[in-house]
């Protein structure tokens, strides 16, 4: 798996919609996720395909002739590698670091105190 090539398919805010919309409902056209893209962005038949054919080389979306469409499937295992190797080794650590945004928030943030009139 190329890391680089998912996190530069994962960077773009189109390409996730394209991921959210297999996300919902696998098995899309290129016609249907035009239409959800559209919802969004106003982008190109032409547009919408170079995004796929992006998260196709990312392994992201796998693709296959069903007569003569093109149907889009989502494949979740690069995402669940890139969690793997980036994210779930420090989540051991998220107590601690939840922790501590806890307290520079409330630094940040103090709650007020009340008034003594209100006593």
């Amino acid at each position: 798996m190329d890391d680089d090539l998912v996190f530069r398919a994962l960077a773009d805010p189109v390409r996730r919609l394209l991921l959210d919309a297999l996300f919902q409902r696998d098995g899309r056209s290129l016609g249907e996720l035009e239409a959800v893209v559209n919802e969004h962005v106003e982008m190109t038949r032409f547009g919408v395909a170079k995004h796929l054919r992006l998260l196709e080389q990312a392994d992201l979306v796998v693709a296959r002739k069903q007569g003569r469409v093109k149907v889009h499937h989502l494949n979740p295992v690069p995402i669940q590698q890139i969690h793997q190797r980036w994210i779930g080794k420090y989540t051991e650590r998220a107590g601690v670091a939840s922790v501590l945004l806890d307290l520079k928030h409330r630094i940040e943030n103090p709650a007020p105190e009340p008034d003594e009139d209100e006593s």
